[in-house]
């Protein structure tokens, strides 16, 4: 969807989609690659609900951004504070309405995915709205839908509406099938590819 649209579907998405057209452009003009940014996820009514104080840009396309983090600080919404566990890699598209963390462990890459508006960066974070929805993969792409009863209560509480349901659902339903074709970010080797990149680009910082 094209940035108008987003704007389009509710007045909380503009909170965090309210860039001057100018200042965005200007933005979207420098690339970000082999840059540490912020990451900050909002919720539909324009609250803040979690924030990373560092991700390492691996590669910023038209398409998407490609994001590292590695013992990242991550601070909740109540103010709750832990780090990252493992090296992500994080597929934030910027016209897709999901996002994808590969979590390289040792057993195998974890997927968890979130149902999320398209990620931006304003000159200050990237930035996306969670839509509460999650998918987990695991390494043998078995997978599971988590967090339905909390988008039920949200989408009542702050008024989804009709045409973002749909568009979350149908962009659910893609990821699963993005999944179990081990397509996009579920492509066997792509965390470790990107992993790899990321190891070779600080050895030569």
């Amino acid at each position: 969807l094209s940035f108008l649209m987003i704007i389009s579907l509710s007045n909380s998405l503009y909170f965090v989609y309210n860039i001057n057209v100018v200042e965005r452009g200007r933005f979207m003009n420098k690339r970000l690659e082999r840059k540490d940014v912020l990451i900050h996820c909002y919720k539909h009514d324009g609250s803040i609900h979690r924030c990373w104080n560092k991700g390492f840009v691996l590669e910023e396309t038209d398409q998407h951004f490609i994001v590292i983090n590695n013992r990242t600080l991550v601070t909740e919404s109540d103010g709750r504070k832990w780090y990252t566990r493992e090296p992500a890699i994080c597929y934030f598209p910027k016209n897709r309405w999901y996002n994808v963390i590969c979590m390289i462990r040792k057993n195998g890459v974890h997927f968890y995915c979130n149902i999320a508006s398209p990620t931006l960066y304003d000159g200050e974070a990237l930035k996306y709205i969670d839509y509460d929805l999650d998918l987990k993969v695991f390494p043998d792409y078995k997978y599971k839908i988590l967090d339905e009863e909390e988008y039920r209560q949200h989408k009542a509480i702050m008024n989804y509406g009709e045409q973002l349901d749909r568009i979350l659902n149908e962009q659910l339903d893609v990821l699963i099938q993005m999944a179990m074709n081990m397509s996009g970010p579920f492509r066997p080797g792509f965390a470790e590819h990107w992993y790899h990149i990321y190891q070779e680009q600080v050895h030569n910082r």
